[in-house]
């Protein structure tokens, strides 16, 4: 288990280092237009953007060390689905990848300074307004697409999501972790510095 997160830990802060284009579409810009294409390109776009994967693996272990269960988790999913809508229907969000960035540091930072003690309903709304940001911005790549691989594309961010998020949880739920653990703060250093490197090149931008 410690190995696990060990490894997590240091995949987001490998990450830190890598080239300042995040990778957004797994469909090479191309818009899907089958069921499989808007799956595979739901499934894969939470896990090759590195800034929303950082949140939702901080976001798994927050949920751990919180003892929320899966709720924070699922509340961002739902969130992140009725974010895409929000793209969808032409809804204006603003700085949007500029939000993104700092879910990311601000989920890392509580971990890393063990400041998870918020309520349980504060961490829910904040999780929902994430949710919303980070799907937001997964609408993008599927404006304008059909109605089959645009309902494929939201079953795909579903279920990568709450796959990534809930595995987080309860892998370090499995141990009587507190938040002032080690391997918890380890990854949510690296997760604040992705969210602090995705910061920068947005202002930098």
């Amino acid at each position: 288990m410690t190995l696990r997160i060990g490894r997590a830990a240091a995949f987001l802060a490998a990450a830190v280092f890598a080239a300042p284009a995040y990778a957004h579409h797994a469909m090479d810009g191309e818009m899907p237009s089958t069921f499989f294409q808007g799956f595979v390109s739901g499934l894969a776009h939470p896990v090759i953007g590195i800034d929303h994967l950082a949140f939702i693996v901080a976001a798994g272990l927050i949920a751990a060390v919180t003892r929320m269960g899966i709720a924070a988790p699922i509340a961002f999913v739902v969130a992140s689905l009725a974010g895409v809508l929000l793209h969808l229907g032409a809804f204006d969000l603003p700085a949007v990848e500029l939000l993104i960035a700092l879910s990311a540091l601000g989920a890392g930072a509580a971990l890393a300074l063990a400041r998870t003690g918020a309520g349980r309903s504060v961490w829910l709304v904040a999780f929902a307004g994430a949710g919303i940001v980070h799907g937001y911005a997964f609408g993008e790549s599927i404006v304008g697409a059909e109605q089959t691989p645009l309902i494929a594309y939201l079953a795909g961010l579903a279920i990568i999501q709450s796959a990534l998020a809930v595995s987080v949880a309860g892998l370090a739920s499995s141990r009587s972790w507190l938040p002032a653990d080690l391997q918890p703060r380890l990854a949510g250093a690296a997760a604040f510095g992705v969210g602090l490197t995705a910061l920068v090149g947005n202002l930098a931008g």
